[in-house]
């Protein structure tokens, strides 16, 4: 991993950068729902499921430019950050606690009137339903369902060991995490 070449900034230091120089570019890899929910005022949705570093690469002025990067608490940011470095760019800039930080700081933010649930949390929460549901059915219809919790187990297993998680790249393509219009 290259996360020891990542560079973080905390978000008063951002803000107070982005006052100086509104043409700073900040992204949002959250996804589209979480976004239209609440974001930093002023910054782009770029969700991490659809990343593409050479294309936002090309449209910088030079890939010397800094990118700030925004997600929900830092750990998406971190995954752009890392995906931008591999791509190219030089500076990716991670904002360190991510929109919660931004929020805790009482910096300025567009908020919308939907509200969804955080991408991580509806990751944690079907696997645990899964865990559930396989473990009751093994209990009470037939042990074969025993394969839907050893399934979930090994794929957390894997995210945890890898940091990828295709669970949650599945989950932030569903319907209720696209912006609605």
């Amino acid at each position: 991993m290259r996360t020891a070449a990542l560079s973080h900034i905390k978000p008063d230091a951002l803000a107070r950068l982005w006052r100086s120089d509104p043409q700073l570019l900040v992204i949002d890899v959250r996804t589209a729902a979480e976004f239209q929910s609440v974001h930093a005022t002023g910054a782009t949705l770029e969700p991490l499921h659809e990343l593409d570093p050479r294309r936002l690469i090309t449209s910088l002025e030079s890939s010397d430019q800094p990118v700030y990067i925004l997600c929900k608490s830092g750990i998406r940011a971190t995954q752009a950050a890392e995906q931008l470095l591999a791509g190219g760019l030089s500076s990716p800039m991670v904002v360190e606690g991510g929109t919660d930080a931004w929020l805790a700081a009482n910096l300025p933010v567009e908020r919308g009137s939907r509200s969804v649930m955080p991408l991580d949390r509806q990751m944690r929460s079907f696997a645990g339903l899964g865990v559930l549901v396989g473990s009751l059915l093994a209990m009470t219809i037939d042990p074969h369902f025993i394969w839907i919790p050893l399934f979930m187990g090994c794929g957390l297993l894997f995210s945890g060991v890898t940091g990828l998680c295709p669970m949650m790249n599945a989950l932030a393509r569903m319907p209720w995490n696209r912006a609605r219009n």
